[in-house]
């Protein structure tokens, strides 16, 4: 009750004043970058708007988080100089308050999406920042991004420093996302940077499945004090090996966070919003959406087992969202476009029938393992002009491990590839495909797990996805868990 009244005094008055002085910060980030050319933007700032403007940001910046409840900073280890180390990699990335590692390490250039350049005073601190920017729908967007970290990070001190979160995006602290590999291609040293949050209640975990920025916002402004820890380890050189193999480098970094952290250091990932992890020659997802649809499909009051869905083997039907809604006999909106959203829509927001009928037969439940993946073969295998067997091909094996396991397509594509090595054509037989999803050692393990989401393991249990990629070692507590 205390704690809920405390809440309702602090949390409006430091939002209120923490957003105030955002906007303040405004004018700093404007006055650095005004009436420079892109020429000049393309070296680092010096001089008057140098001084003036970082100090400025600096000491906002310092001000925002104080009002939002972040008292102290407390620092620990030595931070290395921009020759010492041009790169800066900071985990875990736990939080949208994790921005605050930037204060102690002097405000060292980041990499973000250009899309955030729209954003209002987000847009002008980046700016400000000269940040590396890149842009999810220009496919040599991260190209240019190589190139320009490793630009900076071989400028012989003339750079500031380019701080990453390796991990791409918020899990909950309790192991480490596998590191992607951006800051670690250009080859030079690195200092790792730990973010630790000492607090008797985590208010400020923003992870999957977790709660929203506003009550993440909320319950941290309620907090009469948070603590930050930000701890230097020592600068890693890397050796030649890892200078040549950036996935290596990452790896070896994220082993020795993990190890300080005493936490562990996980596979996995994530792929658009789902979280994956490797198992084997694939990734799969953590959970897959086939388990969540079933969710809301049970919660309508629908029984998978009862739909009649009649699709044609080995030919596409495309539907609309309303003729899923009669097909399925669901009325409710709200649950109509929940369920059709965990299927991969065409230009025109059409889905195949097939995608829908896979899903409820594995959703049922009725069929055995056999049965289902012998009805899957039959779904997307192709006829052959010149033979009498049917093939599955790279994309309906495609989508039938996106389906089922939640792999992500590209994964699943280069697995294909790898399994029709030697054979006279680019094609799985149904033979084949059984071999591979019930006969395999790890693989048929996946398919037993996954689609018997009723009868979910522990996430510790021996044979589950987690166990298998990691022995003994968990994935990231799921969020909201």
């Amino acid at each position: 009750m205390e704690f809920c009244l405390l809440g309702a005094l602090l949390a409006p008055i430091r939002v209120l004043l923490a957003f105030i002085v955002l906007f303040l910060l405004w004018p700093f980030a404007w006055l650095q970058v005004a009436g420079l050319t892109e020429e000049q933007l393309q070296e680092p700032i010096t001089g008057w708007r140098k001084t003036v403007c970082h100090n400025g940001v600096l000491g906002l910046s310092r001000l925002l988080f104080f009002l939002l409840g972040f008292l102290r900073i407390r620092v620990r280890g030595q931070r290395a100089s921009r020759l010492q180390a041009p790169v800066l990699v900071a985990a875990p990335h736990s939080t949208f308050f994790d921005p605050i590692v930037l204060l102690p390490c002097d405000l060292p250039k980041v990499v973000s999406r250009a899309e955030n350049l729209s954003v209002p005073v987000i847009g002008a601190l980046l700016r400000f920042n000269q940040a590396i920017l890149v842009s999810r729908h220009d496919p040599a967007s991260r190209r240019r991004v190589v190139e320009e970290v490793r630009r900076r990070a071989t400028s012989g001190g003339k750079w500031p420093q380019v701080l990453f979160f390796p991990e791409g995006t918020c899990s909950n602290k309790k192991a480490l996302l596998k590191f992607k590999p951006g800051a670690f291609i250009a080859g030079v040293p690195v200092q790792p940077v730990l973010i630790r949050y000492p607090n008797s209640l985590d208010t400020t975990s923003w992870a999957w499945r977790g709660p929203g920025v506003l009550k993440v916002l909320w319950l941290t402004a309620s907090q009469p004090c948070s603590i930050v820890d930000v701890e230097f380890l020592p600068v890693y050189h890397p050796s030649p090996e890892e200078s040549r193999n950036p996935t290596l480098y990452a790896n070896n970094v994220q082993r020795v966070m993990a190890q300080a952290l005493g936490i562990p250091a996980t596979e996995c990932e994530f792929v658009g919003s789902l979280p994956v992890i490797v198992v084997g020659r694939l990734k799969v997802a953590l959970e897959p959406q086939l388990w969540e649809l079933g969710k809301v499909l049970r919660k309508a009051g629908l029984s998978p087992g009862h739909v009649d869905t009649g699709a044609e083997p080995g030919r596409s039907r495309m539907i609309s969202q309303e003729e899923f809604a009669r097909q399925l006999q669901l009325s409710d909106p709200q649950t109509v476009a929940g369920a059709f959203s965990y299927f991969q829509q065409d230009a025109k927001g059409l889905v195949d029938f097939r995608d829908v009928a896979l899903a409820l037969a594995a959703l049922d439940g009725g069929r055995s393992l056999e049965e289902l993946t012998r009805l899957a073969f039959e779904l997307f295998a192709e006829e052959q002009v010149e033979a009498p067997d049917r093939l599955l091909y790279k994309d309906g094996f495609s989508t039938i491990l996106h389906l089922l396991l939640g792999s992500p397509r590209p994964a699943a594509a280069t697995l294909h590839a790898e399994l029709c090595q030697g054979g006279p054509h680019q094609g799985l037989s149904l033979c084949q495909f059984q071999d591979f999803s019930l006969h395999d050692p790890l693989h048929g393990k996946l398919f037993s797990t996954y689609l018997r989401p009723s009868q979910k393991p522990h996430a510790s249990s021996p044979g589950t996805p987690t166990a298998l990629a990691n022995g003994t070692v968990q994935a990231p507590k799921q969020k909201g868990d």
